[in-house]
């Protein structure tokens, strides 16, 4: 059986193994495919593994041997679903896998939002504290997060999870999702429908997957619902965010802040208007990646391609 992951390199730039997967068949790793190599890396292929390079339906009718795709992220748009459902190929992905490292990212962010210890940091080393008249100093406002109010929109996995950290910090948590699970355990909990969210919260954190419902969903009118003083994070998918309107309404005041894992093209355009604007904070979509989180995606797809094998296939997003 031939295996063949076309793009391995982010998941595994070298400090986690392919070994349990390689265990399972004739196995081909690319770091990267370019889009015009495709085609002819994927030939012959029963098993694909694709994290980010393209498997349209085009690709996919050209494939006879393929039975299987392996998706080694949680998002799956980068796969032609109905394609491959019509050609009985199951797709399976990798839901749970960064659960803690997102909700870790989130407040990694939201504290530096808070506290500015880079800034602090480098002020140290400049000499500022080294001159400075009085026993300490700080050149921002410090703000302490507890009896604030974190909206979080999209009350999945994740969004719980930061729920969790927000609530042990002292802070408020209002929950928007369509679909409202049991959360009658949580202290300091309670649903809200969007506007009132946007309205009440000082933080506004997004968790959400992104649906035709979901593009878009922080722009200009509902930017400009939120508090003065309220912070924006989306760890969650670039496109929830208008990169326009949320530019303007930074360099307007009409928010606080900004901090952002992600963003609608990546990597971006370097005329991006986002870059330009004030305190806003911009990561390279790394809120997934720590080593731990990986190698739960790495032994997870494993599991998802045995349990193929097995005919008790899991994790299929095209059944």
């Amino acid at each position: 059986m031939k295996i063949v992951v076309l793009d391995g390199y982010t998941l595994n730039p070298g400090d986690i193994s392919w070994d349990d997967l390689k265990k399972l068949g004739d196995t081909v790793i690319y770091d990267r495919t370019p889009a015009e190599l495709t085609l002819e890396r994927s030939r012959g292929a029963e098993i694909l593994f694709t994290n980010k390079t393209l498997l349209g339906g085009d690709i996919i009718a050209r494939l006879p041997e393929l039975k299987y795709i392996g998706v080694l992220a949680t998002g799956y748009n980068i796969v032609d679903i109905e394609a491959a459902k019509k050609r009985n190929i199951p797709v399976a992905n990798i839901p749970t896998y960064g659960t803690s490292s997102v909700a870790q990212m989130t407040f990694a962010i939201l504290l530096e939002m808070c506290n500015h210890v880079h800034d602090h940091n480098s002020a140290v080393h400049k000499g500022e504290w080294t001159r400075s008249l009085d026993w300490c100093f700080w050149n921002y406002p410090l703000i302490e997060l507890a009896d604030k109010t974190m909206g979080i929109i999209g009350f999945g996995r994740i969004g719980q999870r930061v729920a969790d950290v927000a609530t042990a910090l002292g802070m408020n948590v209002l929950g928007c999702d369509a679909y409202k699970s049991d959360q009658s355990h949580r202290k300091n909990f309670r649903w809200a429908e969007l506007d009132e969210l946007l309205r009440e919260s000082d933080v506004v954190s997004l968790h959400c997957p992104l649906f035709p419902a979901t593009q878009g969903i922080i722009n200009k009118k509902n930017l400009s619902k939120m508090k003065k003083t309220a912070f924006l994070i989306n760890t969650s998918r670039g496109p929830l965010v208008v990169a326009e309107d949320l530019t303007e309404a930074l360099n307007k005041g009409i928010i606080a802040g900004a901090g952002l894992d992600v963003l609608s093209v990546e990597p971006p355009q370097a005329d991006n208007p986002l870059f330009s604007a004030k305190n806003c904070i911009i990561t390279p979509h790394i809120s997934w990646a720590t080593k731990e989180a990986r190698a739960r995606l790495m032994d997870i797809a494993v599991d998802n391609l045995k349990a193929f094998l097995g005919g008790n296939p899991v994790n299929v997003i095209n059944k």
